[in-house]
């Protein structure tokens, strides 16, 4: 695992500062990242807005005439070690998902491109637990590391202008869930009728970055009634601690 000595303090803009620890991607350098940011929210900072983990660094957004950033930089530099043990114990959440069918109308695709059967995808999809790395593209989308290279297929050529609330979908070696209808060029294999945010929901996203995913294979028939739970506001999602 490659972290830095020191972490390397970049500004970006005269409003934000990105901290980066890491050349790669992967669960320990993400686990730090996140150690690192909760022991600086830790701190309560007059003028720290927000802070954002990403997959290898931390986005830190502050108010300059309150907090200026050699204070900020002394501050980051006196946590760089952070313990992740400082976390809480990771959340696993199930995403009951219908695979292919009418909510993936890619799978026949990613069937022929990876060489496996519409059913091989969806065992090898659901068979792994997925690391929320960061969230972001849109309100509450996580990016899932953790996918087989047996599923790597490339992004659509021309994106969707629409992709359905709740698409489950891959591109090269990621998968993620859409939580709002929005644009997207994912490939789409299945859907969950869960809402992984709802304006009305407190919090409004179901999930965050250290969380685990696991998609749960279910049949239409399920998929109807979860959706009927969902529209009353009556889904409670499966969460278990991450053994």
């Amino acid at each position: 695992m490659a972290i830095y000595d020191h972490p390397r303090l970049l500004p970006a803009g005269d409003r934000a500062l990105t901290i980066e620890l890491a050349d790669e991607i992967s669960p320990e350098v993400n686990t730090t990242i996140r150690a690192l940011g909760m022991a600086l929210g830790r701190l309560q900072l007059p003028g720290l807005v927000e802070i954002v983990p990403t997959y290898r660094s931390l986005l830190v957004y502050y108010d300059p005439l309150t907090l200026p950033i050699a204070d900020l930089e002394a501050r980051v530099l006196g946590l760089a070690g952070a313990k992740p043990a400082s976390l809480p114990p990771p959340r696993l959440l199930q995403i009951p998902t219908h695979y292919g069918g009418e909510h993936g109308p890619d799978m026949d695709f990613v069937a022929r491109h990876t060489g496996l059967s519409p059913e091989e995808v969806a065992a090898v999809h659901s068979g792994t637990d997925y690391l929320v790395y960061m969230m972001g593209f849109n309100t509450g989308f996580p990016y899932l590391g953790g996918m087989s290279a047996r599923l790597a297929v490339p992004r659509l050529d021309t994106p969707r202008t629409i992709v359905p609330a709740g698409s489950v979908a891959i591109a090269q070696q990621q998968t993620g869930i859409y939580p709002v209808e929005s644009p997207g060029g994912w490939r789409i294999i299945g859907r969950s009728p869960v809402r992984l945010f709802n304006a009305d929901r407190e919090p409004p996203v179901a999930v965050e970055a250290g969380d685990y995913l696991r998609f749960v294979p279910i049949d239409e028939r399920r998929y109807r009634e979860i959706e009927s739970e969902v529209q009353a506001n009556a889904y409670q999602f499966v969460v278990t601690e991450k053994v």
